[in-house]
C-alpha cells in the first residue's frame, strides 16, 4: 500500500492542438508572403509612402504574431489532489487573505462582505488562516459592514462546512431555490440561514443610504471628521481566532492605511504593501492570497489546491507564485462586450505556463511572502545576508517589522503567533510616510511606477529566475462581477494599456532589462510581446485608415482581384477568423461570441488603447499625469439571480461624453465617407484604382463599429453624445480633406 506523502500532489501535462499548430503556422506563412510582395511592388515601381506604411504596419503584424505563436505553443495542464494534501493536514502553512476595496460608492460593501464570507468559509484549518480587508476609502460603513457579516458568519461557516457547500458566497448560493432539497433537517435550515442573510442585506444596504448624516460612535468614532485621502491608518481586530480552533472562524482584521494629501500613496500596490507590513506584524504567514473585493470563492478547496504546488519539494524551489484565472459569474451570453476573456485565459495563459509561467493578474494569486520581500530562487535575499542595517535599509525603521521579515526570509514560521503586537507598532508601519528612503516598491512588495502593478511586480519576480504556475480546476476558484455596458470595459482596457505603456517606456522595461535578467529564452519572447500590447493601437489606427484613403484617393493598398497575389490577403482574412472561431468553439462558446470579440477587439484597440497612448505620451511630456480610476461594481447583494434576464437592452452598448469613444466614432465616419465617395466615383466616368480589397476592408470596419452606427441614430444613454460627434466628424473631415488635397 502507498503512503499518503508518497502519492504525488500534482500532475503537469502538455495540451495537445495539432490544428491550431497547423494554422499557427499557416499565418504565420502567409504574413511573411505577404510582407516578400510588398517588397517585390516597391522594387519594381519605386517607393511609395503608401506601400511602405502598410509593409511597415505587415512588418508589426507578423513580429506580433510569431511572439503570440511562441506563447500559445505549448500550452500545460495542472491537475492537483486536494485530497491527499487533507491526509497530511499537519503540514499545512498558515496563509493570509488580502482583501481589497477603494471606494465604497463603486464597490457597494455588500460586495465585500459576500468576498469576506465565502473567504472565511474555504476548507482550510482556521487557525492558519487571517484575512485582512484593506479599506482605502476608509469608509465607516465598510466597517460596519464587516462588523454584522461576522456576526452572520457564525452561521455561515457552521452550515457550509456541515452540508458541504460548493458555492460559499451567500448571495449566489441563495440565488437558487434549494428548500425543497434534501433532508428535512437541511431544509428547515436552509430557509434559516436564508432568512439570516437576508436580516444582514437589510442591515447593510437601508443604513447606507443615509450612513453619512450617522453619528459615528464606539468603534466607528475613529472614523470621525476623516476623509478618503487625508486620515491617520485605522487597524482593527474585527475577530481573532484566540483558541486556535481549526474549525473555527479565521483571524479578520480591518486595515485603512494612512492618506496624506502631499504624500503619493501609489494606488493598489501601495495598499497591497501596507498590508504585506501589517500583516507581518501580526500573522507573517508565508503565503499571501489577494483578491478583489468582487472575486468572490467559487471552489472551497482553493487553497488546498495551491499548496498542492507549493508543498512540492521541487516546485518549492522554483515557483514564486499561482495564478487562477478570472472567471464571471454574471457574463452575457455570447459575451456582448467580449469582458470575458475565456479564449486569452485557455489558450495565451495556459500557453505561457508551459514556458517559465504566467504574469501576475492582480487578484486570485498566491505568493510567497519571501519572494515579495526581494528573495531570488538560489535562496539568497536582496542584501545577499540577513544584516539588520541592511535589512533595516530596505524595509524600513520598525525593529519589529525587520525581525518578522528577517524570519520570512529564513522561512521561519514561528513568529509572531496571534494578534499580539501592540497597535502602535502596527500603526508605524501603516503610515504614509513609513516607506521613505526603503526600497518598498523598487525592490520588495509591489513595485510602483505603473498602474499596472500587477505585471510590472510579476514581470520583476519572472527576472529573478522564478517560475509561476497557472491553476485552473473545476469549478473555477473564483467567480467576480464582469462590467456591463460600453464605457466601463473601455476604461479598463485604457487603464490596462496605459500601464503597459508605462512599463514599456521605464527603467523597468522588458524589452531591455530581460536581456540580462534570468529568463528562458521564450519567456523573454514573452515578455517582449506583452510589452509591445500598449502600442499596437499605432499601428491598426494606421491600417484601419489605409482602405479608406485609397477609395478617397483613388488608389490601392491591396492586390487587385484580377492579380494572382490577391490570394494572400483573402487567405490570411480566411485563415486567421477561422482559426480564432475554431478557439471560440473549442471553449464550448458560440459563433456569435466569436464575433463580438472580433468587434470589440477593433474597439478595444482603436478607442481605449490609442487614449491610452495618448495618456502616457501627455505624462512622458510633463503635462499631466495618469490617474488610476476606481470602475463601478455591480451589487450583487440580492438573492435575485438575473442571470437569465431577458432584457434585450443588458447587451446594447451604451455611452457617455468620455472621449474614449471619439476614436472610434472618428474611424466609423471615415469608412463611411470613404464608401460614399467610391460609389460616386463609380458613377463617374474615370478609371477606377481602388480595388474590392479596399471596400470589403471599409465594409468590415463598419460592421465592426456597427453599435457605434446605432449609437449615430439613438438617443440617451446608448446613443453618442453631441460633443463626440462633432468633435469626431471634425476629425474625419480633416482625414478626407487630407486624402483629396495628396491627390493634387
Amino acid at each position: 500500500m502507498v503512503e499518503p506523502n508518497a502519492l504525488p500532489l500534482y500532475e503537469k501535462a502538455g495540451v495537445h492542438r495539432p490544428v491550431q499548430r497547423i494554422l499557427d503556422v499557416t499565418i504565420f506563412f502567409l504574413l511573411i508572403s505577404l510582407l516578400a510582395y510588398r517588397l517585390l511592388f516597391l522594387h519594381r515601381h519605386g517607393f511609395t509612402w503608401l506601400h511602405a506604411l502598410a509593409f511597415l504596419c505587415e512588418c508589426w503584424f507578423a513580429f506580433t504574431w510569431a511572439l503570440l505563436v511562441n506563447v500559445t505553443w505549448n500550452p500545460v495542464d495542472y491537475k492537483t489532489y486536494p485530497e491527499r494534501l487533507l491526509k497530511r493536514v499537519e503540514d499545512l502553512p498558515p496563509v493570509d487573505v488580502f482583501v481589497t476595496t477603494a471606494d465604497s460608492v463603486l464597490e457597494p460593501p455588500m460586495i465585500t462582505v459576500n468576498t469576506v464570507l465565502s473567504l472565511l468559509a474555504v476548507d482550510y484549518p482556521a487557525n492558519r488562516l487571517a484575512i485582512y480587508v484593506s479599506d482605502d476609502g476608509c469608509s465607516p460603513l465598510t466597517f460596519y459592514s464587516l462588523t454584522e457579516a461576522l456576526k452572520f458568519a457564525k452561521t455561515w461557516v457552521p452550515f457550509c462546512k456541515k452540508y458541504k457547500v460548493e458555492v460559499r458566497a451567500p448571495f449566489r448560493y441563495f440565488s437558487n431555490d434549494l428548500s425543497s432539497d434534501g433532508t428535512e433537517e437541511f431544509q428547515c435550515e436552509w430557509r434559516r440561514v436564508k432568512d439570516e442573510y437576508e436580516k444582514l442585506r437589510r442591515t447593510i444596504e437601508e443604513p447606507a443610504k443615509n450612513f453619512a448624516s450617522r453619528e459615528l460612535t464606539g468603534d466607528l468614532a475613529d472614523f470621525s471628521n476623516t476623509n478618503s485621502k487625508d486620515h491617520p491608518p485605522i487597524i482593527k481586530v474585527i475577530w481573532e481566532n484566540k483558541e486556535g480552533l481549526w474549525d473555527g472562524l479565521p483571524h479578520l482584521i480591518y486595515v485603512s492605511r494612512e492618506k496624506k494629501p502631499q504624500h503619493p500613496h501609489h494606488y493598489k500596490a501601495g495598499a497591497m504593501n501596507a498590508l504585506a507590513r501589517i500583516s507581518g506584524l501580526m500573522t507573517n504567514a508565508p503565503y499571501m492570497l489577494n483578491v478583489d473585493c468582487d472575486m468572490f470563492v467559487n471552489n472551497p478547496s482553493v487553497l488546498l489546491q495551491g499548496m498542492c504546488l507549493f508543498l512540492d519539494p521541487i516546485i518549492d524551489k522554483e515557483y514564486a507564485f499561482v495564478q487562477f484565472p478570472q472567471c464571471f459569474y454574471n457574463g452575457l451570453k455570447d459575451d456582448p462586450f467580449g469582458n470575458q476573456w475565456i479564449v486569452m485565459m485557455e489558450f495565451t495563459f495556459r500557453g505561457a505556463a508551459g514556458i517559465q509561467g504566467p504574469g501576475y493578474m492582480g487578484t486570485g494569486c498566491i505568493h510567497r511572502r519571501k519572494v515579495m520581500y526581494g528573495q531570488s530562487p538560489d535562496g539568497t535575499n536582496i542584501s545577499g545576508k540577513h544584516c539588520d542595517d541592511e535589512l533595516r535599509k530596505t524595509f524600513g525603521n520598525s525593529k519589529d517589522f525587520v525581525n518578522s521579515a528577517a524570519h520570512a526570509l529564513k522561512s521561519l514560521t514561528d513568529y509572531p503567533h496571534g494578534l499580539s503586537n501592540s497597535i502602535k507598532t502596527v500603526n508605524e508601519v501603516a503610515t504614509s510616510d513609513y516607506e521613505r528612503a526603503s526600497c518598498w516598491g523598487t525592490k520588495v512588495g509591489w513595485l510602483y511606477g505603473s498602474l499596472l502593478e500587477d505585471m510590472l511586480t510579476g514581470s520583476e519576480i519572472h527576472k529573478k529566475g522564478w517560475k509561476s504556475a497557472y491553476l485552473t480546476p473545476t469549478p473555477p476558484a473564483f467567480l467576480g462581477c464582469a462590467p456591463s455596458g460600453g464605457p466601463i470595459p473601455l476604461n479598463h482596457q485604457k487603464r490596462a494599456m496605459t500601464g503597459l505603456l508605462e512599463i514599456l517606456f521605464s527603467k523597468r522595461c522588458p524589452m531591455f532589462s530581460a536581456l540580462f535578467g534570468k529568463l528562458q529564452f521564450r519567456q523573454r519572447m514573452y515578455s517582449v510581446w506583452i510589452s509591445l500590447w500598449g502600442i499596437r493601437s499605432i499601428p491598426e489606427i494606421c491600417y484601419a485608415t489605409l482602405p479608406a484613403f485609397c477609395l478617397i484617393a483613388n488608389s490601392h493598398f491591396l492586390p487587385k482581384v484580377q492579380e494572382p497575389v490577391a490570394c494572400i490577403p483573402i487567405l490570411l482574412f480566411v485563415f486567421y477568423n477561422l482559426q480564432q472561431l475554431l478557439q471560440y468553439l473549442e471553449t464550448g462558446q458560440s459563433a456569435r461570441a466569436w464575433w463580438n470579440n472580433e468587434r470589440m477587439a477593433r474597439i478595444n484597440t482603436i478607442c481605449a488603447s490609442s487614449l491610452g497612448a495618448v495618456a502616457v505620451v501627455l505624462k512622458l511630456l510633463g503635462l499631466s499625469e495618469t490617474v488610476f480610476e476606481v470602475t463601478k461594481k455591480e451589487s450583487s447583494s440580492s438573492s435575485d439571480d438575473t442571470d437569465s434576464s431577458s432584457d434585450g437592452d443588458l447587451g446594447r452598448f451604451t455611452f457617455d461624453e468620455s472621449p474614449v469613444f471619439v476614436p472610434g466614432t472618428t474611424i466609423l465616419i471615415i469608412q463611411l465617407a470613404a464608401l460614399s465617395v467610391a460609389l460616386l466615383r463609380i458613377r463617374q466616368p474615370v478609371v477606377q484604382e481602388f480595388g474590392v480589397g479596399e471596400v470589403m476592408c471599409c465594409v468590415w470596419l463598419i460592421l465592426c463599429f456597427w453599435s457605434f452606427l446605432k449609437g449615430m441614430f439613438a438617443k440617451g444613454k446608448y446613443g453618442l453624445p453631441w460633443p463626440t460627434l462633432r468633435t469626431s466628424s471634425a476629425l474625419a473631415f480633416l482625414f478626407v480633406y487630407f486624402c483629396i488635397m495628396s491627390t493634387k
